[in-house]
C-alpha cells in the first residue's frame, strides 16, 4: 500500500529505504510477497524491527532481499513493534489470540446493581473509547448469559471502522435467541457449545451462524479449544465483554493476558463485581497467591479513568 501510495503522487521509490515492523513476507497469502514488491520498487535498503514467526516466512524473507541486493538492517524499534503486533506474535508462537478483557465498573469493582443494572456506569468518552478497542480487535467476544439478560448488538458504533469484527458467543447448551440483536450487523457470528442440539443450531444456522462443537469433561464449552480454534481462524487479539461469571471462568484457566478497566469516580457498593472466582479450596490465604499484574498504563478520560494492566508474564513467548 505504501508503493502504490507512492506511485499515485507521483514519487519514484527507486534508491529508498523502507522501515517496516516486521519482516517482508515472501509468500502469497491475502497479496503476493511483499519482498517482490519491494525489490521490483528498486528499494535500496530495508529497516525491519523484528524478523516474521510465521514457520511460512521466518527469515526467507529477509535472503531473498539480500539475494536481490537489498541492505537488510534488523532490530530498530523491535519492542515497539512486537508490542503492536503483540496479537499476531501469540498467534504464530502460542497457537492462542491475545486476550484482553474489558470491563467498565466503578472505583469499588462493581459493574453492574445487584438486580443487573449497568447503564451507564462510565461517561460517553470511555465508551467511545471501548468502542475504538472493538473495532481494532480480531473478533469480539461474550457469553449467552450477557445477550439473555442484556440483549446487545456488541458491534462498532461510536468511532468509525472499516470493518465489524466478528463475534464469538461462548453458549453451551445453543440458547442464543435467533431473534438476538446480535445478528443484526453483518459480520460473522461464531457459536462455541457444548451440548448438540439439532434444531437450535438449525435456527441458529439460518442466521448465519457458524456452530462449533467443543466440549470440555464438565459439559461445558472447553475455553482453551475454543482459542485455539479461534487461531486457526487467523483472530490476532480477542476482545472480550462479557458478564462476571465468563470472565471468571477465563481467569481462573489462565486465559486472560491482559485486562482493560474503565473505572468511574463511583461507590456501589452491594452489586455484580468484574470476575466471580469461586475457589474450590477456599478463599486465598497469602496475598501472594492473588493474580499479580502489570500496569501497561493509565489515563483520564473525561471524568474516568482507563486501566491497562496486563497479567504479569503473559508477554514473555
Amino acid at each position: 500500500m505504501a508503493l502504490l501510495d507512492a506511485a499515485a503522487q507521483g514519487h519514484s521509490v527507486a534508491g529508498a529505504t523502507a522501515y517496516v515492523t516486521l519482516e517482508p513476507c515472501s509468500h502469497h497469502g491475502r497479496t503476493g510477497p511483499c519482498c517482490d514488491a519491494l525489490i521490483a520498487a528498486g528499494i535500496r535498503k530495508v529497516v525491519a524491527s523484528l524478523s516474521d514467526p510465521n514457520p511460512l516466512v521466518a527469515g526467507q524473507g529477509f535472503e531473498r532481499l539480500r539475494a536481490a541486493g537489498i541492505e537488510v538492517e534488523v532490530g530498530l524499534g523491535a519492542e515497539e513493534a512486537r508490542e503492536l503486533n503483540i496479537g499476531f506474535f501469540s498467534r504464530m508462537i502460542r497457537k492462542t489470540p491475545w486476550v484482553r478483557l474489558k470491563a467498565a465498573a466503578s472505583l469499588d469493582g462493581k459493574t453492574a446493581l445487584a438486580d443487573g443494572t449497568s447503564q451507564w456506569i462510565t461517561s460517553e468518552a470511555a465508551r467511545t473509547d471501548g468502542h475504538a478497542w472493538r473495532a481494532r480487535a480480531g473478533a469480539l467476544l461474550t457469553g449467552v448469559g450477557t445477550v439473555l439478560e442484556d440483549d446487545p448488538r456488541l458491534d462498532v458504533r461510536l468511532v468509525a471502522a472499516p470493518r465489524q469484527p466478528p463475534l464469538v458467543v461462548v453458549d453451551s447448551q445453543l440458547q442464543t435467541p435467533p431473534t438476538a440483536r446480535l445478528f443484526a450487523p453483518a459480520r460473522p457470528v461464531w457459536i462455541y457449545a457444548a451440548t448438540p442440539n439439532a434444531f437450535a443450531q438449525s435456527a441458529l444456522e439460518a442466521r448465519g451462524a457458524i456452530v462449533r462443537y467443543v466440549a470440555n469433561p464438565q459439559g461445558k464449552v472447553d475455553l482453551a479449544a475454543m482459542l485455539r480454534d479461534l487461531a486457526l481462524r487467523e483472530v490476532n487479539e480477542l476482545h472480550v465483554e462479557a458478564g462476571h461469571k465468563l470472565n471468571g471462568s477465563l481467569l481462573r484457566e489462565g486465559l486472560v493476558d491482559e485486562l482493560l478497566l474503565y473505572l468511574a469516580p463511583k461507590f456501589i457498593g452491594e452489586g455484580l463485581g468484574i470476575a466471580h472466582l469461586p475457589n474450590p479450596a477456599g478463599n486465598l490465604t497469602r496475598l501472594d497467591q492473588a493474580l499479580a499484574l502489570e500496569f501497561k498504563s493509565v489515563e483520564a478520560l473525561g471524568p474516568d479513568l482507563r486501566i491497562l494492566a496486563r497479567v504479569a508474564g503473559r508477554d514473555r513467548f
